[in-house]
């Protein structure tokens, strides 16, 4: 068997080649609804605690009750909070904030990758930044990703982008280097697998394993096989094909004229079935 298999940017490689390109992260993240945040009150242990963002952008807290915090760094939750203590319970209160999570800020990376997940946005991300961070592309990647994106709060509406993987990664094109924002999805397709046959008077006759993103030509197949041996009749060579009537066509090509450009080179499909005959003197 004849195996071909396409070579999937490391994690490394994604890094290196996203540095170049990849936006500052910001000092402090504003908080959003379900993230995780750890509050501590010196000399007050009643009000130290981990307390998680409501979906309505509040956390609640004893003696304080509901504070509305989305939108707010840490910083200015730990502001806001003092703010609240000192009017009503605490003289110059000493109030610390931590995000733990940013569950209102994670990416979904699916498929043909090294670390399929969930990740979190510690800041601005973009496309070459979340496949870098979930271990890069695997060898099974398809000719495109695909970005997808809830539109509305209900996440009903959804907005699709294609991106071709090649042009990303191999061309480095600049603008497919798309910005992440939280809530998307990248799915990576697993590219599926497409056999042809090649029989006859090759060096190698059998199976050959192609992506079906990366179609195959006559000529290269025959190339994939070993090349044509001494004995082989070029003139004549067959793809054997089966319609959707079940019923096999046969196409007779001339080698010859294909190499020299006088006839076009063929694209094989999945079960195709290439013959070389032999010359008989």
């Amino acid at each position: 068997m004849i195996c071909l298999l396409s070579f999937g940017p490391t994690a490394a490689a994604l890094a290196a080649q996203a540095a170049e390109t990849l936006p500052p992260a910001p000092a402090d993240q504003a908080v959003g609804p379900e993230d995780l945040l750890e509050i501590s009150v010196f000399e007050v242990p009643e009000l130290t605690r981990t307390v998680r963002v409501s979906e309505k952008g509040a956390i609640s807290l004893p003696l304080i009750g509901e504070v509305v915090v989305v939108g707010l760094t840490a910083r200015q939750v730990e502001i806001r909070l003092r703010e609240v203590l000192a009017e009503k319970y605490v003289a110059d209160p000493q109030v610390t904030v931590l995000v733990k999570e940013h569950a209102s800020r994670k990416v979904s990376v699916l498929g043909a990758v090294g670390k399929p997940g969930v990740y979190e946005m510690l800041g601005p991300r973009t496309l070459l930044q979340v496949l870098s961070q979930a271990g890069g592309l695997t060898p099974q990647v398809g000719g495109e990703l695909y970005v997808i994106r809830r539109t509305n709060g209900n996440g009903r509406m959804e907005t699709r982008t294609a991106i071709d993987v090649q042009r990303l990664i191999t061309h480095k094109d600049a603008a497919l280097n798309i910005a992440i924002e939280a809530g998307d999805i990248v799915s990576v397709p697993i590219d599926r697998p497409v056999y042809i046959y090649v029989d006859g008077a090759v060096k190698t006759p059998g199976r050959i394993e192609q992506l079906e993103s990366r179609p195959i030509t006559l000529l290269q197949a025959i190339a994939k096989a070993g090349g044509a041996t001494d004995l082989a009749n070029l003139k004549k060579v067959q793809i054997i094909r089966k319609g959707g009537d079940g019923k096999q066509d046969a196409v007779v090509l001339n080698i010859h004229k294909i190499r020299d450009g006088r006839t076009a080179d063929p694209t094989l499909q999945e079960g195709d079935v290439v013959v070389v005959p032999e010359t008989f003197f």
